[in-house]
């Protein structure tokens, strides 16, 4: 049986990540301005500065020489044992690895039940409290000091999964044919 604390803690953060449905964004055409991805995603993707790549999120931007970067991923992971985290992370030559993440609970991989009409409420009074607070913490980066919080760690959270393979899409494009793109996610 795993101890109260973990239960809580996940409980809680899963009271505080929103859940979008999961679908893999396309690929983005050689146009200069373009839906990067699905239709439904928010990411749009244009020409950006020659041997760059950028992007423009709200929560801030990110612009990386693709001639530094080392290497490209994305994968997923269970993180104590109740969230799935989708993550595309850049490693370059010098020392700040970048991560953009999206989040959702295990109870919205799997199927509804009251667990997760539980964890949309808390969802709802979070948003609340946000909006009385005047933030916005869904956009933010989620960490736990000192647990997560590493120096040379740029860190961005993505809310809509779709978003995040779109800027994969559009990284490894722009790596692979070292022209420069922006990607900006409204």
């Amino acid at each position: 049986m795993k101890p109260l604390h973990l239960i809580l803690t996940s409980l809680f953060l899963s009271l505080s990540i929103p859940s979008f449905a999961q679908q893999t964004g396309g690929d983005t055409n050689n146009g200069d301005t373009t839906e990067a991805g699905d239709e439904e995603s928010n990411a749009t993707e244009s020409t950006g500065p020659r041997r760059f790549w950028q992007a423009s999120l709200s929560e801030g931007h990110y612009m990386v020489a693709l001639d530094r970067i080392s290497t490209i991923s994305m994968h997923e992971y269970l993180l104590d044992g109740g969230l799935v985290v989708t993550e595309v992370t850049v490693d370059t030559a010098g020392r700040a690895l970048t991560r953009f993440y999206h989040i959702e609970p295990i109870t919205d991989a799997g199927g509804r039940d009251e667990v997760s009409r539980v964890v949309d409420r808390g969802r709802e009074l979070l948003d609340r409290a946000g909006q009385k607070a005047g933030t916005d913490a869904h956009d933010m980066a989620q960490k736990s000091y000192p647990a997560t919080t590493h120096a040379g760690t740029i860190e961005y959270r993505i809310i809509d999964k779709r978003d995040l393979d779109s800027l994969y899409n559009s990284l490894r494009k722009s790596w692979e044919t070292g022209k420069g793109r922006k990607l900006t996610i409204k």
